[in-house]
């Protein structure tokens, strides 16, 4: 099965890190999206073939681990991702490579063609895939470039489809190429949007042998993206408000969602249990004025995990930056972090004798780091005062910050949590100022450290179980252990409506496929929340470590 992702605009290098975990396991997958303006430089590259400062026509230069010369990626541009099995028939090495090649130029030109560009095909002696081939003037249409390793392959196209996208070709020699010029679809007289082009892709790659044989499983993020579906402090405003139109437009039918005056189902009902245990943790937690994502989130747990001795902490305050449709949090703007925090959560778990301590956090948008070097802070306070802990973080995506996570993933954690929330077509409505590939490519970052990686989803937003299950598919595939799966609650009426409440039944069922899947534990419940039973996640790996072991590389150019 070819899983095909629709991904929007993604930076290069948290594509590049997505690419890198997806390298890694064995699903397949094409990734379809679109770049922010980057030059990329193969490995056999001549620096000399950038002309300017890319950052003087608001561009940047990343060096990437293909083969080939400079090219361009940009808006206006598809770019294609297929990260599957290659099969060896020829014999193995470079034969292989160039029989890949060619299917990747041949799904480049079955696409135009099927857009009505009829006079394209291959230029003797030059990778890619060239428009009017056989004339004096051929003029490349889209850049090929490929890294394959023991039969598994990442990087490949990037189609050129507005006219506007050529402008930013005049500043690099494309792929080396002095005397041979670019074109776009547009160019050419083919005006066709973005969308269109990707469903051409994917219509292609299903007739494709090479790519469509064993059929294929869609999931798209939203096309539209507007300033004002983003966090204020993401767009650089104020406070702002939720809305449910998003919802709409991502087809979800909010009329026929549930009233959240609708008794729930008796598996949703917790009676509250304020017995010693729950009394004296709340003492704890008051006495040290810390918060807790138990009380702030209104977790249905509390009870349960309170009087078990258990709680998450929530640490940079309890003001997020954030303005999710789903979340209870505050969202006005926050103060500045505590620097006398991090020992108080310490003194907190060494009270509690906790052998598994959680820490979640508020998304810091207005923190240079997204508030990275705090929650490393409280990590080694909690190492430092309580010996044998182990520590498990919830954080957010840090604004896409290598630096940010790195900060955190050289703190250690015994578990790196990022949650993944919803499917990739709820996403926009969901979590505006966050992303699908934005949260693949972080937890893509903490699998390549060797970290134990968890994410959570929730369901009754309007999804359906084959979204679920496609959003399961790509968290294995990115090296997520640890999965968590619970049914969304509708904290006010002012939040996402509830579209359905999942069953019992089917929540095993999730379990089940989550454990086919690989996962080493898999935690699907009606009130299953990130931190529920979270030790119980954490042993579960311990007991089934994953060692992954990579080949010699090939590179061939664009």
């Amino acid at each position: 099965m070819l899983n095909i992702r629709w991904l929007g605009r993604v930076p290069y290098e948290e594509a590049l890190d997505l690419q890198r975990a997806l390298f890694r396991g064995g699903a397949q997958h094409l990734l379809l999206l679109e770049h922010p303006p980057t030059y990329t430089l193969g490995v056999s590259a001549n620096r000399a073939n950038v002309l300017v400062d890319p950052s003087t026509v608001g561009a940047e230069l990343v060096a990437a681990d293909r083969g080939g010369d400079v090219t361009y990626h940009g808006p206006g541009q598809l770019v294609g991702y297929p990260i599957v099995n290659v099969a060896g028939k020829r014999g193995g090495g470079m034969a292989d490579t160039a029989a890949y090649v060619t299917a990747v130029e041949q799904l480049v030109i079955d696409t135009c063609r099927a857009l009505g560009l009829h006079d394209v095909g291959r230029l003797r002696g030059r990778n890619g895939v060239w428009v009017a081939p056989s004339s004096l003037a051929p003029r490349k249409i889209a850049a090929v470039g490929v890294r394959l390793s023991r039969g598994r392959s990442m990087h490949g196209f990037s189609l050129n489809v507005d006219r506007d996208v050529l402008a930013m070709f005049e500043h690099i020699v494309p792929c080396g190429i002095t005397d041979l010029g670019v074109t776009s679809l547009a160019a050419e007289g083919i005006a066709v949007g973005l969308q269109q082009v990707v469903e051409t892709v994917v219509s292609c790659a299903l007739a494709s042998p090479t790519f469509g044989a064993a059929g294929i499983d869609r999931a798209d993020v939203m096309w539209r993206e507007r300033p004002e579906d983003l966090s204020p402090f993401s767009r650089g405003a104020g406070p702002g408000t939720k809305a449910v139109g998003r919802l709409e437009q991502a087809g979800v039918d909010t009329a026929s969602g549930l009233r959240i005056s609708e008794r729930k189902p008796e598996w949703l009902r917790v009676k509250a249990n304020m017995g010693p245990e729950y009394r004296a943790l709340k003492k704890t937690v008051a006495d040290l004025s810390l918060v807790t994502v138990c009380e702030e989130a209104g977790c249905p747990n509390i009870f349960d995990c309170w009087n078990a001795g258990t709680a998450t902490f929530m640490v940079l305050g309890e003001r997020c930056t954030r303005a999710c449709g789903f979340c209870l949090v505050d969202t006005s703007k926050p103060l500045a972090p505590d620097p006398g925090e991090p020992m108080r959560v310490a003194e907190a778990v060494e009270r509690m004798a906790l052998r598994h301590a959680v820490l979640t956090m508020v998304a810091r948008d207005d923190l240079s780091d997204g508030g990275a070097a705090h929650v490393a802070a409280c990590v080694g306070a909690i190492r430092s005062r309580v010996e044998g802990v182990r520590v498990e973080v919830l954080i957010s995506d840090l604004k896409g910050l290598q630096s940010s996570f790195a900060t955190i993933a050289a703190a250690a954690p015994d578990v790196l949590n990022h949650n993944l929330e919803t499917v990739a077509r709820l996403q926009r409505a969901v979590r505006p100022s966050a992303g699908y590939a934005r949260s693949l490519a972080l937890l893509a970052r903490s699998s390549a450290r060797g970290l134990v990686t968890k994410s959570g989803l929730m369901v009754g937003l309007g999804e359906t179980a084959d979204e679920v299950r496609s959003a399961m598919v790509d968290l294995h595939a990115v090296g997520v252990s640890i999965l968590t799966i619970g049914q969304y609650l509708r904290p006010t009426s002012t939040h996402l409506p509830v579209a359905r409440w999942w069953t019992p039944a089917e929540f095993d069922d999730l379990r089940a496929y989550g454990q086919a899947l690989g996962f080493s534990h898999v935690e699907a419940s009606p009130l299953t929340r990130s931190s529920y039973h979270a030790a119980n996640g954490a042993d579960a790996v311990a007991a089934s470590p994953v060692l992954i072991a990579l080949g010699p590389t090939r590179q061939t150019a664009t």
